[in-house]
């Protein structure tokens, strides 16, 4: 790792753990930070990702995205910045792997589902379940429930996208266990992270929508942007066929728009005069991402993938399927509990609304196939939405 910045979080100054834990030399020579990652990728739902919708449900195509995937390329964008800006890379990879690990199957489709069915109880927030998830479903650990993550890492889960005037119910929980400082802005790594997913998603969705059928160049091309980096591209490549050369177009905007946040956020840290994490985290704005040039671009671009993929029929109706068996399996689960496999059923607390929560944890952890597969155990075969 390159040096870090008096601005970098340092796992020597960590804020530490909910559960003190005495070091074992037998696991190796890492550091807290380290620790965090490790435990992450070693984690059941960290695994259950490679089963989870990234912008197709349940694709068929071996070559398309899905939350396991899109996790390990933010990874590498995030880690990549922030070894660039002198951060702590294995704090922002921790956080990069883990910040899908709340989704729900079927992706926004689902969590429509169970927020429409916690809508009394307080609701449903993919974040706030990403750290319910690491800090009490998951359960590897002969002493605690949880990870046992760091307050940074927790802290930069909760608050990637800034401060956070009203926590859901689920967050309110962790906080007041392990106080986050909700109100404060997060560190630079968590900035970075929170970025990196901008850029790989705008970016992959893109080639993913391309090699579905979905999007088209043309379409493409109606953003100025896209236009004049796609002719810089042909112009450079003049000798080799146009279709070999789209990849390299992916490439270019992950590059450019990567650069762009290196360039502004230096810029901030050194206009703010900033010398400390906390000076961070008391700036008062977000530091870490574009510029406004380039801010103005994404949110054409986002504009573009809306409009042109993330609505496009095949994927409402398929998004509206997912909503539908996930909120079919709600219902099924509480006035079946029995439903529901041993462990969890034995589990189900008597009131509410810790009873629509737990089965909204179950819910949430399920992959699409294995949400499939129990709808269709229960209901049987289902005409899929039009």
């Amino acid at each position: 790792m390159s040096q870090l910045k008096i601005y970098a979080s340092d796992p020597a100054d960590s804020r530490g753990r909910l559960h003190d834990e005495k070091r074992d030399v037998t696991r190796g020579p890492r550091d807290d930070f380290q620790r965090d990652r490790d435990r992450i990728i070693h984690s059941i739902s960290f695994r259950r990702l490679r089963h989870k919708t990234q912008v197709f449900v349940a694709p068929d195509g071996d070559h398309y995205r899905v939350r396991l995937t899109h996790s390990l390329e933010v990874a590498q964008i995030g880690r990549t910045m922030a070894r660039a800006l002198g951060l702590n890379e294995d704090l922002t990879e921790a956080l990069c792997l883990a910040h899908d690990i709340g989704h729900p199957p079927f992706g926004h489709a689902g969590e429509d589902a169970l927020q429409e069915a916690l809508a009394e109880f307080g609701g449903f927030d993919h974040n706030a379940q990403t750290i319910r998830t690491l800090t009490r479903l998951e359960t590897p650990y002969p002493r605690w429930n949880g990870l046992n993550l760091t307050w940074e890492m927790l802290e930069g889960l909760a608050k990637h996208n800034g401060p956070v005037a009203k926590p859901t119910w689920a967050l309110a929980e962790v906080n007041d266990a392990m106080d986050l400082d909700l109100h404060s802005w997060p560190s630079l790594e968590a900035q970075i992270a929170a970025i990196a997913d901008d850029i790989a998603y705008d970016n992959h969705d893109i080639d993913d929508g391309m090699r579905a059928g979905l999007l088209t160049l043309d379409q493409l091309l109606e953003l100025p942007f896209i236009a004049e980096r796609w002719q810089m591209i042909c112009d450079r490549f003049s000798d080799v066929p146009r279709d070999r050369l789209f990849p390299e177009l992916i490439r270019d905007q992950i590059g450019l728009m990567a650069n762009d946040v290196l360039e502004t956020t230096q810029a901030r840290i050194d206009d703010l005069g900033v010398k400390s994490p906390d000076d961070v985290r008391q700036a008062g704005q977000m530091i870490g991402g574009f510029s406004s040039a380039m801010a103005e671009k994404e949110r054409a671009l986002k504009k573009f993938m809306y409009k042109n993929l993330y609505h496009h029929p095949k994927q409402t109706g398929a998004a509206e399927e997912g909503k539908m068996m996930v909120g079919d399996l709600v219902k099924a689960y509480r006035e079946r509990p029995d439903l529901m496999p041993d462990d969890w059923a034995s589990a189900l607390p008597k009131a509410e609304p810790d009873r629509i929560r737990h089965i909204a944890d179950f819910l949430a952890g399920m992959t699409d196939r294995y949400a499939r597969n129990r709808h269709q155990e229960i209901f049987g075969e289902r005409v899929s939405a039009k």
